[in-house]
């Protein structure tokens, strides 16, 4: 078997775990369709194993570790979309994927067919340390300092099946970037790790902890910063062992840590750290050079070659080739390579349902990928894919592949890449539906020039307070309440994930659906009248403050 670029290789321990698992599992399974186990009794037990019941059917949850797959994994989603969902998977704001239409008898049988490529769905939901997510650039970012998929991949063997961290008083979310640019919405996650220059050059990481959205929703304070790589995981042990052990229990409101945090702040938090640090045994979580080195050796990397004429053929392909071009300047990054490119596929098409993608798109994207990116595939926490190491005169080639399966669409980080949880279509906690209102956005916002010409704004849309699609991170953000039955809107303006992280504010009463998207409409007008040369959607915000857009989107109600 050929070995997959970019993705960590495992070995029998890994595989023979995965079927004691899946075994296991299925015992239960059978259990519960012969009515042996009630629901009550099998519900902890599936949802450690990735499968909720939701408003239709069980919806399975499969882990992406920490964003990365291969072409053969990917392939292996669409088979599983074709034969056991409804030829479709949800790509997640957790790097994950959903089947939303799986029957429980199926269950075993994924599960095996998922651990054929080395995949499984374990701890993607429960009170444990969920999918660790990652940078989707890693390995190939120019401003990287180190490769976070290494230390992505230490977390996950180390958190998996955790004796002390299996049920925690709720769910721990972490995320890991390389760079100092946070491509991870560090600030909003349990434990967020940003790496940054040491004072001798060497990387060093800054820890946050307590963010988090949902019904509180709180920026991350910065615990530490300049953990050394060897001390990482005794410290995150720590941090971990602190929120087990003082964090709240009677009420599932207020049991994750950044409640605890907030309770008793940020200083006593870190001596608590510090106290736990003291009493361990150090050296057992002592990251070595040896043991990083082993788990990097697990990796393939690829052999990166591009002819010397590769930056000046894209220039002319651009030059010759507006919609290209256009596509190019939203949808790619700089690599770290000067002969290839980072591309980011859009799973967001005018008036389409955000991250989701049929089973003959999954499989040629796997095909692109073995084509143009050595196999190899990233999941964003922004819903859509990327490339990573894509070289620069083969980009038209791959883009026009994209073009034949609809997933060229030309928008990222602009308004038609919209963020969007299931919503009531599926979801059990939902008050409202978020799929029908993000392909209204969509469609209304649909012109690639208008996009371009609004230049970067985001728009993120949780159908519940859980806040799944993370609308309190969004420029602009919507949130599905309940009124009298009737499906309503909530806006807000002014969040961000990245560098200096920000909540969204609220401007005003909610809205019926279609009337929200009119109020988005004279918003975005509103901000293309008033900003200045170059400005963005959110320095205009910064500089005239909220009024102005909450008259212009509340001006015809």
């Amino acid at each position: 078997m050929s070995v997959p670029v970019g993705h960590y290789q495992y070995d029998r321990i890994d595989r023979d775990f995965l079927q004691a698992r899946i075994a296991e599992f299925e015992g239960q399974v059978k259990r519960r369709l012969d009515g042996t186990l009630s629901e009550d009794e099998f519900k902890p037990l599936r949802l450690m194993n990735g499968l909720y019941l939701q408003l239709h059917a069980y919806m399975l949850r499969v882990a992406i570790p920490y964003g990365i797959l291969d072409s053969r994994q990917l392939r292996k989603l669409g088979e599983i979309a074709q034969h056991y969902d409804r030829d479709y998977g949800h790509f997640t704001t957790r790097q994950n994927i959903q089947f939303n239409w799986i029957r429980l008898e199926d269950t075993p049988d994924i599960l095996r067919e998922l651990a054929e490529v080395d995949m499984h769905a374990i701890q993607t939901s429960g009170n444990c340390i969920r999918n660790v997510t990652s940078d989707e650039y890693a390995g190939a970012a120019a401003d990287e300092l180190v490769d976070p998929r290494v230390h992505a991949e230490v977390l996950r063997q180390w958190s998996t099946l955790h004796p002390e961290f299996t049920f925690l008083p709720r769910k721990f979310k972490i995320a890991i970037s390389g760079s100092p640019n946070d491509r991870v919405a560090a600030r909003f996650h349990d434990i967020g790790i940003l790496a940054r220059p040491g004072d001798d050059g060497t990387p060093v990481f800054r820890i946050f902890v307590g963010g988090g959205l949902g019904r509180t929703p709180v920026i991350g304070e910065e615990l530490f910063d300049s953990v050394r790589e060897e001390h990482l995981l005794a410290t995150l042990e720590a941090i971990l062992r602190v929120y087990n052990a003082h964090g709240r229990r009677d009420n599932i409101y207020k049991a994750r840590i950044k409640i605890l945090v907030q309770a008793i702040g940020v200083e006593a938090y870190r001596e608590a750290v510090e106290a736990e640090l003291d009493q361990m045994e150090l050296d057992r979580y002592r990251l070595t050079p040896e043991a990083v080195a082993a788990i990097r050796a697990r990796f393939a990397i690829p052999l990166l070659e591009a002819p010397d004429d590769a930056d000046a053929v894209l220039t002319q392909q651009r030059r010759d080739d507006p919609l290209f071009d256009r596509w190019v300047r939203s949808n790619t990054h700089v690599h770290r390579d000067p002969g290839h490119i980072i591309a980011t596929i859009s799973l967001k098409p005018a008036g389409g349902i955000p991250g989701d993608a049929t089973s003959g798109q999954i499989g040629r994207l796997a095909d692109l990928a073995d084509a143009y990116s050595f196999g190899e595939i990233r999941i964003t926490h922004l819903q859509n894919v990327v490339l990573g190491h894509v070289r620069k005169d083969r980009l038209r080639d791959l883009w026009l592949g994209l073009s034949e399966v609809g997933l060229a669409e030309a928008n990222i980080g602009l308004i038609g890449d919209i963020v969007a949880c299931p919503g009531l279509d599926y979801c059990a906690l939902a008050n409202a539906r978020s799929i029908p209102i993000a392909q209204k956005l969509g469609a209304r916002f649909a012109d690639t020039a208008l996009q371009a010409e609004i230049g970067a704004l985001r728009i993120n849309i949780s159908g519940c307070i859980n806040a799944c699609g993370h609308h309190h991170a969004g420029h602009i953000g919507l949130l599905g309440v309940d009124k009298r039955g009737e499906e309503f809107f909530q806006l807000t303006v002014g969040g961000r994930a990245e560098n200096g992280a920000a909540l969204g504010t609220i401007l005003g009463a909610a809205l019926p659906e279609d009337e929200t998207v009119d109020a988005i409409a004279r918003l975005v007008d509103c901000y293309l009248g008033l900003r200045e040369s170059g400005e963005t959607f959110l320095e205009t915000l910064t500089r005239l403050g909220h009024e102005p857009f909450r008259e212009a989107a509340y001006e015809a109600v």
